[in-house]
């Protein structure tokens, strides 16, 4: 409760107005019952006109009092709700931006957007039913009691029999409904990735004509969550007649002991009247509760699920940043008996005990087969991740020394899996700096070979990109991105396999370009082609996680096997000939 609070006490006088403008309301219908029975006890019985109008007019005034304070209390709830429920969203968004690669693999992509949606509102539409019913519904139970009891307390017993059964019958609909809607919720998840990795990659599943496979997959997330909400409504759909059978076997019974005494004179017609709307002002106000207490169930367990977002121990901080004011300067970059693991217990390693020195302007090629470990090594250079073992040193500091603002902004990295924003191009350019001037967004472009076929399109740098940037080809997104970067003008420059989509002479242009204009800076490349890294001053060559040799093409090809395969390879030689 302490964590909400925080969301709370910036709208107290949301909170607190919307329920006693509520209170307004319950006062108003618990008195209305007592002045229609004052109405047909001494106005219609007696004749007398002017009384009844006297109540009637008492009548319109409490009404209208009803209405202003229902409506506040709908206005105060509806305020408090939504500023509650925006700020969590601010604080959970907030958390996933400082989640490291570790984390985000904790959670999918689909999980977290139901969170940030589906599972705030549905915690926003319980504070505001909270809000509206907090004191509304206990408030109405205890005034229409009390009332009820001075009306005629022997009739009053048979609540002594209605209350317990409604009570018991809320605990079994909560204890069966709280795990059904966690359930509907994960469900809801598994929907959201579905569909959230279908749109994504529409091209290629058009591309495998699997349509029918998706739609078929689809079918299935949508079947489990009909089936999860299905399970999860039964129980409302089921506590509904429940509540309607115990409320009418409630007024019936009153009925019929209460028109004894009203035959008998015993009791007036009017008292009798005004009693059987207490009564079912009592039973309303119970499953008032009822539904509260349902929707508790689901909020609760959407409330865990934010909960578990907001909890999550994030490793890769700037606590331990005793230096934090360091920048990068010259991007000597050095790795120390390094090793990692994706799985902290796991035996296997990912990376195991690599030593590696890369100088300041150096051109460093990285190349291996698949899954070697080469985009693992360099995202631990801007702390994508943390090494297991072993130092990864910036100009001789370690990076944990420097706080994750300044490394970040020191090392620019285009990614395997190039992204792009919905945006224009330039928009997406400028993430590289927002402040550049348009001749420093066209030099960069032009240094990655984007510049012409930017200024091909009708709006040029203005042109509306797609989200991901489906409109635009592989290659052209590649190069956007390496703009981007160039554009950050980084002291470290990492491409990770970032020219495989571009033809052989426009990536020579590219490394060109880099060794003219990025002198200064460290520029490491991963890649699959030797083509793209046969000019580098060294070249690494990793296998299963380790460094098998370093050194120039011409070195490695005389004494390194790894290399001299992938060479032949790709040369189209065998093993031998030169």
């Amino acid at each position: 409760m302490k964590r909400w609070m925080k969301y709370v006490k910036p709208y107290i006088l949301f909170f607190i107005l919307g329920p006693l403008c509520m209170i307004v309301e319950v006062i108003g219908e618990v008195l209305m019952p007592k002045f229609l029975s004052l109405i047909i006890n001494h106005g219609v019985n007696n004749g007398d006109w002017q009384y009844i109008v006297g109540i009637c007019a008492l009548m319109v005034l409490t009404a209208v009092l009803m209405m202003l304070g229902g409506m506040g209390g709908a206005y105060f709830g509806a305020k408090a709700s939504v500023n509650f429920a925006t700020d969590v969203r601010r604080d959970v968004f907030a958390k996933i931006q400082s989640f490291s690669f570790a984390n985000i693999d904790k959670f999918s992509t689909g999980s977290l957007v139901t969170r940030l949606t589906n599972d705030i509102t549905q915690i926003q539409n319980f504070v505001n039913m909270l809000l509206r019913m907090f004191l509304r519904a206990p408030g109405m139970l205890i005034g229409a009691l009390i009332m009820a009891i001075l009306l005629r307390p022997s009739l009053a017993v048979v609540l002594a029999v209605a209350i317990p059964v409604l009570f018991i019958v809320l605990i079994i609909i909560i204890r069966i409904g709280f795990p059904r809607f966690g359930i509907m919720q994960e469900k809801v998840d598994g929907l959201n990735s579905n569909i959230q990795e279908n749109i994504t990659n529409m091209r290629v599943v058009k591309s495998f004509v699997r349509r029918d496979f998706e739609i078929q997959k689809f079918r299935t997330s949508n079947g489990n969550l009909k089936k999860a909400g299905m399970n999860a409504m039964l129980v409302m759909i089921c506590m509904q007649p429940f509540m309607t059978l115990i409320m009418n076997l409630t007024t019936v019974s009153v009925l019929w002991l209460g028109g004894r005494l009203v035959m008998n004179g015993q009791m007036l017609d009017g008292d009798l009247i005004a009693f059987i709307t207490y009564i079912t002002q009592i039973l309303m106000s119970l499953v008032m509760v009822t539904m509260m207490f349902m929707f508790s169930s689901r909020a609760i367990a959407s409330a865990k699920r934010i909960k578990e977002v907001l909890d999550e121990k994030i490793d890769i901080t700037d606590v331990d940043a005793a230096q934090s004011n360091l920048h990068v300067q010259s991007g000597r970059v050095e790795f120390k008996n390094v090793s990692f693991r994706y799985y902290k217990t796991s035996p296997g390693k990912v990376l195991d005990n690599i030593n590696l020195t890369i100088e300041p302007g150096e051109i460093v090629g990285i190349i291996g087969s698949t899954g070697c470990g080469k985009t693992t090594l360099v995202s631990l250079i801007p702390r994508l991740y943390d090494v297991d073992e072993g130092q990864v040193l910036i100009d001789g500091v370690d990076v944990r020394d420097y706080s994750l603002f300044n490394l970040r902004e020191g090392v620019g990295m285009v990614l395997q899996k190039n992204v792009l924003f919905s945006g224009t191009i330039e928009d997406n350019l400028r993430w590289g700096d927002e402040n550049a001037t348009d001749e420093q967004v066209k030099a960069v472009c032009e240094s990655a070979q984007a510049n012409g076929f930017i200024e091909s399109f009708i709006d040029g740098y203005k042109t509306e990109l797609d989200q991901g940037g489906t409109n635009v080809s592989g290659g052209q997104k590649q190069r956007l991105c390496i703009a981007r970067a160039l554009l950050k003008n980084p002291k470290i420059l990492i491409l990770d396999d970032s020219t495989s989509a571009v033809d052989t002479a426009t990536e020579a242009n590219i490394r060109r370009a880099f060794k003219n204009e990025l002198a200064q800076s460290t520029k490491i490349i991963i890649a699959q082609r030797i083509s793209s890294v046969i000019d580098a001053d060294k070249i690494v060559v990793m296998d299963d996680g380790v460094i098998t040799g370093i050194g120039t093409h011409d070195q490695l090809l005389e004494n390194n096997e790894e290399y001299k395969e992938i060479y032949y390879s790709q040369n189209d030689k065998k093993g031998g000939a030169q």
